[in-house]
């Protein structure tokens, strides 16, 4: 990966996306132009249902012990956490805390979106329709077509939105577009089996909305974004095209935060390291998944954490928490992979 030679357009590509769009010593996209399923983490012990242990079921490298007792002290404070970090070269466990468990997530799921919008651009389905702002589309929260004059954008601008901004009328606009069918379906034929975006962004949920807009184990949030590095989310061009929206985001106040990179522009590499990262953020919820490659290895991460938003210190107490994992991957991707 080298530095991009002009800034990124609406339409990343592989030779401009300045995302890691493979893993050192592995080809990415080998079958490009057919759907492939990302790789499944291995189950710990035997029968259907198996559970991937945590550090709290027995396992985790020794290289994230300040993460285990990090995320076991607001777990003890009577937080839900989930959280995984794998080796995107090995796809070696290297943390695993409850990776199983399905918790809300935000807007964090506007990853599926993406991949959908990016197959159908792909495809030809989609092409660089301009897309009408709706008074359906609204939504008060992040993102800034809300505060734009323009009232039509063209559809990888508003992917480009979303990837950069979580942008909610984006974000609508979109899934209006290619529908909660298709995103499903694309996540279904990948393997996704829990993560899912199940609503649009919302104001107000009431009693016949769904109470989350999506939800999703950081197990599988991990591999998807592994999938994604080696350019196996569909193929690679939409691989590609999905980390180029992602790598925009300006969100690094969670795991990230601890990278030290710039949050307004961390495509090109910086001091050996170069970061995709999506985050989601509503009341009572943090969760963020993401790939770091540094000059020893890469990982790919997520974590997701639910707790009692009551006060500023219980929610400053999640974010340290976070950024105390996020010392420990910048660490890890400072030494070679293991076998």
């Amino acid at each position: 990966m080298t530095e991009p030679d002009a800034a990124p357009s609406s339409e990343p590509s592989a030779d401009h996306s300045g995302t890691p769009s493979a893993a050192p010593g592995e080809t990415p996209g080998a079958d490009t132009g057919a759907s492939r399923r990302p790789r499944r983490r291995h189950q710990v012990g035997g029968g259907n249902g198996a559970r991937a242990r945590g550090r709290h079921r027995g396992g985790a490298d020794e290289r994230f012990g300040a993460t285990v007792d990090a995320l076991g002290s607001i777990a003890r404070d009577g937080a839900a956490v989930s959280a995984s970090i794998i080796d995107t070269s090995t796809g070696k466990a290297l943390l695993a805390v409850d990776d199983t468990l399905v918790q809300p997530v935000a807007s964090l799921g506007r990853v599926l979106l993406l991949i959908e919008v990016a197959a159908q651009l792909e495809d030809g389905r989609l092409h660089g329709d301009r897309l009408q702002r709706m008074a359906r589309d609204t939504a008060t929260g992040a993102g800034l077509w809300q505060f734009l004059q323009e009232p039509t954008m063209q559809v990888p601008d508003l992917a480009t939105l979303v990837g950069a901004t979580a942008d909610a009328w984006a974000m609508n606009a979109l899934l209006s577009t290619v529908g909660i069918d298709a995103v499903r379906q694309r996540a279904e034929a990948l393997g996704i089996d829990r993560a899912a975006l199940i609503d649009r962004v919302r104001d107000r949920r009431g009693p016949d909305d769904a109470p989350d807009a999506s939800v999703a184990p950081a197990g599988e949030l991990a591999w998807l974004m592994r999938g994604l590095a080696l350019g196996e989310v569909v193929d690679e061009a939409v691989s590609n095209r999905v980390l180029g929206w992602l790598s925009l985001a300006s969100d690094t106040t969670l795991v990230a935060g601890s990278f030290g990179l710039d949050p307004l522009a961390h495509r090109a590499l910086d001091h050996g390291l170069q970061a995709v990262v999506v985050t989601g953020s509503s009341t009572g919820v943090r969760a963020e998944a993401g790939i770091l490659r540094g000059p020893g290895s890469s990982v790919s991460y997520a974590v997701t954490v639910t707790f009692d938003d009551a006060t500023l210190q219980r929610r400053l107490a999640v974010v340290e928490a976070l950024r105390t994992m996020g010392t420990e991957v910048l660490e890890a991707v400072h030494t070679p992979a293991r076998r």
